[in-house]
């Protein structure tokens, strides 16, 4: 897995819409504590380990 993924891959991962995750990111500067690197063309780059964890936190 690579260190970071693009939002629609981050979004995919955890079963969400991209816009569920765009919003999150846009209202309270994170979504579910997660926060991305912007890049300096404007995209956005989520740590793949987040994805990890928070699956593995729903399983619990």
């Amino acid at each position: 897995m690579n260190q970071y993924l693009p939002t629609s891959k981050f979004a995919e991962s955890l079963g969400v819409k991209n816009d569920s995750v765009r919003r999150g990111l846009c209202v309270k500067g994170h979504y579910l504590g997660v926060r991305p690197v912007k890049l300096p063309n404007g995209r956005l780059m989520w740590p793949a380990k987040a994805v990890e964890q928070l699956l593995q936190l729903e399983k619990e």
